[in-house]
């Protein structure tokens, strides 16, 4: 899976210093959160990043580069640092959301078994489908044309980069196979990005011990 995972050229041409830490990882007992990993999201929000640090700032930059307002819709990142406490969704988001706010970086999840075919991160037409919930229905929504997705063969997968996830690929408790996403831009270096990837492993080896791992790094162009 991670073997096929794509940046597309117009997207390396907003952000050349984009590169994409990606986890491929099998095997996952997932469940409810627990004290475990409450604990994780307790000192993860003590030691979170400010948002006005260099490293969210520069996500605001990369939204307004193709048109998105981040103060209306926000990296995922500086959304979470301004909730807190951090949510409690289950075992293994928990996992990715302390990691994200302890080192400012956006990372997301996906069940494999709901994904189809490649992830590709793109500049949107506008008329790929997005499954959300509204109003407690199932809906049917669409990115704006030259929007920044992340997308598979059935449609998109997160909206505005990193921004909201579909319903269909989100990691649940039964989730056994999935792959994450750690995204960076400049000023953060690769190694902090490798270094926050080796944190969320580690954690996740919590969630089961014994999981198998493969990783591979993406760009920067």
């Amino acid at each position: 899976m991670i073997e096929d995972i794509v940046v597309d050229p117009a997207v390396g041409a907003l952000r050349p210093d984009f590169a994409v830490l990606t986890f491929e990882v099998r095997g996952l007992r997932n469940g409810p959160s627990d004290d475990a990993s409450r604990a994780w999201l307790a000192e993860a929000a003590e030691k979170a990043t400010e948002s006005g640090d260099p490293r969210i700032e520069a996500w605001r930059e990369a939204y307004r580069a193709f048109g998105a307002k981040p103060q209306r819709t926000r990296p995922s990142v500086d959304a979470l640092i301004r909730r807190m406490p951090l949510p409690e969704i289950n075992r293994a988001v928990d996992a990715y959301n302390a990691v994200s706010v302890r080192h400012g970086l956006p990372i997301g999840g996906e069940d494999l078994a709901r994904y189809q075919g490649p992830a590709r991160l793109v500049r949107a037409s506008g008329d790929e489908p997005f499954e959300v919930i509204e109003k407690g229905e199932p809906a049917i929504d669409h990115p704006e044309p030259g929007e920044v997705v992340w997308r598979d063969d059935l449609g998109v997968t997160c909206r505005r980069w990193n921004w909201r996830q579909c319903v269909r690929t989100r990691i649940t408790e039964e989730t056994v196979d999935a792959f994450f996403l750690l995204e960076r831009l400049e000023p953060m270096s690769l190694r902090e990005l490798r270094d926050a990837g080796d944190e969320l492993v580690a954690l996740l080896e919590d969630v089961t011990p014994g999981i198998r791992v493969t990783s591979r790094l993406v760009g920067p162009a």
